[in-house]
């Protein structure tokens, strides 16, 4: 679990799809979410916590490499999370930052 978000980042909240959003320290999270995202030396830090909650959670494969505008980075990445995971035997999957090629 980290700290809270330090004051240059985004915030939004949303709700999760199915599946939820896949952290490191607490597995799958779903319901409606905090999602901040803040710059670091390697990449974009992405954290979500349950809407209101104090302890936030390290999205599963953040940081995330920006290739493009810094700025269009959160929308791209809040967007990402909102989609639905890939359906396995029936059941959605969590989405994770795995493999995400941002803006």
């Amino acid at each position: 679990m980290t700290g809270p978000p330090t004051a240059d980042k985004f915030r939004s909240t949303f709700t999760s799809t199915t599946g939820g959003v896949m952290t490191e320290e607490a597995g799958a999270v779903t319901g409606e979410l905090d999602l901040a995202c803040r710059p670091e030396v390697d990449g974009l830090r992405v954290e979500v916590r349950y809407a209101g909650a104090d302890e936030w959670y390290t999205v599963s494969g953040s940081p995330v490499r920006i290739q493009g505008s810094p700025g269009d980075a959160p929308g791209h990445i809040l967007r990402h999370l909102s989609t639905p995971g890939p359906v396995v035997d029936g059941n959605e999957k969590a989405v994770t930052l795995e493999g995400f090629a941002g803006p």
